[in-house]
């Protein structure tokens, strides 16, 4: 009962503090809006006026947009990490950074004013690309008939690399000059940009089916990190649940990457620092993980479009800046402790 109660507080918590850090970072930008303003645009929108068009056509789908990333990429992490039972699994350990920045590349260079519903091209075959990607890797696993974890994170780094490299190669048949050099670089940094309202509807659904299909495997995985035979042995069907993990984590992190491109330390670092801090219960750890994932990246996308405004840096250069110190001394830290 009383973990219960502290599982609900620290919950609640986390969504307080998403839902402030969300109003305040609207606020900010070029133009300020304060919070009272801003509050009153949300409650009122037809009484907004001017702040009510910077809030709605600019801000706030940004804000939204980062938060979903943030979300889902955390997510991901806490279920890669549980299903391969190793705390330094991430989003994108099964290749799909590299098949999200083909896509995209793709995309930028030979569909650059495609859209459909208000989805660009590039968010499409980012999307597309990170889940072929995934299914490729996850059938190379099941080679032979017969599954193993370490075939799926080989297969992952191979592929990736390689659709990595065909990306550079796509760049480079390319003039410095071509204006989707720069977008594309910008893409594959981390730069989440300004989505349709359509975009955004579309995606905050499908994430939300995603992680609420992701909550009843959380407890099994639980069960999982004791074993897989012990698992087995106490009617965990693992095989199932390798399933449903892949799936579910494939289309987390193929959502993050068409919304903002190639973000990292996210899918790793938040886990990682929920998992000292609330222990190791994967049922805890999951709706946490998305909370303080899109908490973290919003404030972390306010920093990146604000810090040296009008100039924006990609926010994956600001969380690779934040998250490598952060995940060493995370890292120090544990191995001093479980030194003699």
């Amino acid at each position: 009962m009383r973990r219960r109660l502290k599982t609900s507080s620290t919950l609640v918590t986390l969504a307080v503090s998403l839902l402030v850090a969300g109003v305040v970072s609207a606020g900010l930008g070029a133009v300020r809006v304060p919070f009272a303003s801003v509050i009153r645009a949300l409650l009122h929108p037809a009484e907004a006026g001017d702040a009510g068009i910077i809030l709605f056509t600019l801000r706030l789908p940004r804000v939204i947009a980062a938060g979903l990333v943030g979300a889902g990429l955390s997510a991901t992490g806490v279920l890669f990490q549980g299903l391969f039972r190793n705390p330094l699994a991430d989003p994108f350990v099964l290749g799909a950074s590299g098949g999200a920045a083909l896509g995209g590349a793709v995309a930028v260079f030979l569909v650059p004013t495609m859209s459909i519903a208000g989805i660009s091209a590039t968010a499409l075959l980012a999307f597309a690309g990170s889940l072929l990607t995934m299914a490729v890797v996850w059938s190379l696993a099941r080679a032979g008939g017969k599954f193993a974890v370490e075939n799926m994170l080989l297969a992952g780094f191979a592929i990736g690399t390689m659709l990595n490299a065909a990306t550079s190669a796509l760049e480079l048949g390319k003039e410095a000059s071509n204006p989707g050099i720069r977008v594309l670089t910008a893409w594959l940094h981390g730069e989440v940009g300004v989505p349709s309202w359509t975009q955004v509807l579309i995606i905050t659904v499908v994430e939300l089916s995603a992680l609420v299909l992701a909550i009843p495997l959380a407890r099994q995985l639980n069960t999982l990190a004791l074993g897989e035979e012990y698992a087995e042995q106490l009617g965990v069907r693992v095989g199932q649940i390798r399933i449903l993990v892949v799936v579910i984590g494939s289309v987390l992190t193929a959502l993050a990457v068409s919304l903002g491109g190639l973000i990292g330390f996210v899918g790793l670092l938040v886990p990682h620092v929920l998992r000292i801090i609330l222990g190791p219960d994967h049922f805890r750890l999951l709706p946490a993980a998305a909370l303080s994932g899109a908490m973290f990246l919003i404030v972390a996308d306010t920093i990146a479009r604000t810090a040296f405004a009008p100039t924006e840096i990609p926010v994956g250069l600001l969380t690779a800046f934040i998250g490598g110190p952060a995940f060493l001394y995370l890292l120090n830290q544990k191995k001093r402790r479980s030194s003699p």
